[in-house]
């Protein structure tokens, strides 16, 4: 059966295999039902599925092995949370951690320190070995503590040391909440100054930051500020679909910003051009209607 064939109002959507305009999963347990229907309905919208926190550890070996291998074979990366990178390097196991990994079948690796400290070296040591190892970097800026976090101008050292290192994407910390951390307030609202001052700073490879952002009205200020295609982290399963009707201008936000040219894409004529035969087509129907 034929899909619906109507374009969507934001051009320039990009389509698999892309480098930008990436979604990340975050799963906090999924089964392999739920994760095969997951993959089935949406693994076109999904890029990376990051298995969260600590919780690869708590699944039967099997069972983890065979999940990754479900994951992989619909196009997606697949990744531990960042946490398991911070409690290998707590015990000095660092290489097994990356090895064990390997092994498993992950195809990226996230290198973080929300928790614990970590020197410039070893953090610049990490990336580097596993990109040696044939993974796809991801390192993450920021700290889950808000009584620990890092200035804006720490942050921004950060993301230069990491591009300097060979990153493949910086994530920006958000958190599974959103809310009190990085650049979003308790309540889970843009601190517009933290994020200009980072956006700033990234100029010229914006395309390389992946913004966490798992609360709607983050999503719908990024996609308004950065484009359609800018790369967004931590959604939950049961929201990629609607993300990425936002993406495309197929929710009403979205579709509303388009239309008042507040963003890109939007070809003015093309929906005057539609209306007016849409006009027509409901007087045609009406008069064959009429007819019969």
């Amino acid at each position: 059966m034929k899909k619906l064939e109507l374009e969507s109002l934001l051009e320039g959507r990009l389509s698999k295999p892309r480098s930008t305009g990436l979604t990340m999963v975050i799963d906090k347990g999924m089964g392999l039902r739920e994760t095969r229907d997951l993959l089935e309905t949406a693994s076109e919208y999904i890029d990376f599925l990051k298995l969260s926190f600590g919780t690869s550890l708590l699944y039967p070996a099997e069972l983890l092995r065979e999940k990754i291998r479900l994951i992989k074979s619909h196009g997606v990366h697949v990744y531990p949370g960042g946490t398991l990178f911070e409690i290998a390097v707590i015990r000095n196991k660092l290489q097994e951690y990356l090895f064990s990994a390997r092994e498993m079948g992950f195809t990226a690796l996230e290198i973080s320190n929300g928790t614990i400290p970590l020197s410039p070296e070893l953090r610049e040591e990490a990336v580097y070995k596993a990109r040696s190892l044939g993974f796809l970097v991801l390192t993450e800026v920021g700290k889950k503590d808000r009584e620990n976090c890092l200035s804006t101008e720490e942050k921004i050292r950060q993301i230069e040391r990491d591009l300097a290192s060979g990153a493949d994407y910086i994530i920006i910390e958000g958190r599974e909440s959103g809310k009190g951390i990085s650049i979003y307030d308790e309540n889970g609202d843009i601190e517009y100054e933290k994020f200009h001052q980072i956006r700033k700073a990234a100029e010229g490879f914006e395309d390389i930051l992946l913004w966490e952002a798992p609360l709607k009205k983050q999503q719908i200020f990024l996609i308004r500020e950065l484009g359609s295609n800018v790369n967004l982290g931590n959604v939950q399963g049961e929201e990629i679909m609607a993300l990425e009707a936002l993406r495309r201008g197929l929710r009403s936000d979205t579709f509303a910003l388009a239309l008042k040219g507040g963003i890109p894409g939007l070809i003015q004529g093309k929906v005057t051009q539609e209306t007016t035969e849409t006009k027509a087509f409901s007087r045609e129907s009406k008069g064959s209607i009429a007819r019969a």
